[in-house]
């Protein structure tokens, strides 16, 4: 059995970790409260816009459709992976980087043999890990969560367009976690570029909007195929962003009750070590006392 002393000081250690966890579930549970508000508010808008493009994109032919509905022969694929820039939030991170690495595997293998997987990077714990893989890493953009606000990304998705429409990638897919609630986060894949339309068999509701256009079709679509994508990604960030708090808030909450438990199983063996003292201590008095009278 260990001595007192090193009991003592794994009990002084654990109730150490038990404040910083249990201060850090805290904080994260004040930023997912705006986290989440944040999504909440962008997530109808950014619905119904994108709802909008998908009917407008099924209702253009393929000359009218501009750049960035185009479908080409794929052979450079980027892929924008979305997590945070710290750790300590459980499987956050390692989800998404697991899920990019089995699209790849699975819907790209060839491309990955000759090079033509690229990765743009949203939080550093992504840009670590592709600094070190086979793939070509094309920009890490860390910097976004020190200010995050749709000014900050938009720079981000203007130059994914501009890199697609100039023909250097041919498909963009996005990486991210959707946040559902404190406890859930659903690792997600969608394709960002080109802009799919929406499939006539599954959106009955779309054939029957009849929009009216002003000034014309053309304009319309390409003011906001632009300004869709921007939203996309920006509330791709935002999904991130209060998923990252709600996966860090659950893993202190747990840290914290498992060092509870730890510290119950401490103690008692610290009373044990300590009556075991204290039993010795007698017995050695006694034994003491009984070689005297003798």
């Amino acid at each position: 059995m260990a001595n007192l002393k090193e009991v003592r000081n794994r009990i002084t250690s654990v109730s150490s970790t038990q404040q910083i966890t249990s201060a850090m579930k805290m904080v994260s549970a004040a930023k997912l409260r705006r986290a989440q508000d944040a999504i909440q508010r962008m997530r109808p808008y950014a619905s119904k816009l994108k709802e909008i493009l998908q009917n407008l994109t099924a209702s253009l032919d393929s000359s009218s459709g501009g750049n960035f509905s185009k479908e080409r022969e794929v052979k450079n694929v980027l892929f924008v992976v979305i997590n945070s820039n710290r750790g300590l939030c459980g499987a956050f991170n390692s989800n998404t980087i697991k899920l990019t690495n089995t699209i790849i595997n699975e819907k790209y293998s060839s491309l990955k043999a000759n090079g033509g997987i690229h990765i743009i990077t949203i939080g550093k714990k992504a840009s670590d890990y592709f600094k070190k893989s086979a793939y070509t890493l094309a920009s890490s953009h860390n910097e976004i969560y020190d200010n995050l606000k749709f000014d900050t990304v938009a720079p981000v998705a203007e130059q994914i367009m501009a890199d697609f429409a100039s023909g250097k990638y041919d498909r963009v897919e996005l990486v991210y976690n959707q946040f559902k609630n404190a406890a859930v986060q659903i690792v997600t894949s969608e394709q960002f570029l080109p802009v799919k339309a929406e499939a006539v068999a599954g959106n009955a509701k779309a054939k029957s909007v009849d929009y009216i256009f002003e000034p014309n079709k053309a304009e319309i679509v390409e003011d906001l195929i632009p300004k869709s994508l921007k939203i996309q990604l920006y509330k791709a960030v935002l999904d991130s962003n209060a998923s990252e708090h709600g996966a860090r808030m659950t893993s202190m909450h747990k840290a914290t009750d498992n060092a509870k438990e730890l510290l119950k199983a401490l103690k008692l063996s610290y009373n044990k070590a300590r009556q075991a003292a204290i039993t010795n201590e007698i017995l050695e008095i006694g034994g003491g006392a009984a070689a005297l009278e003798g």
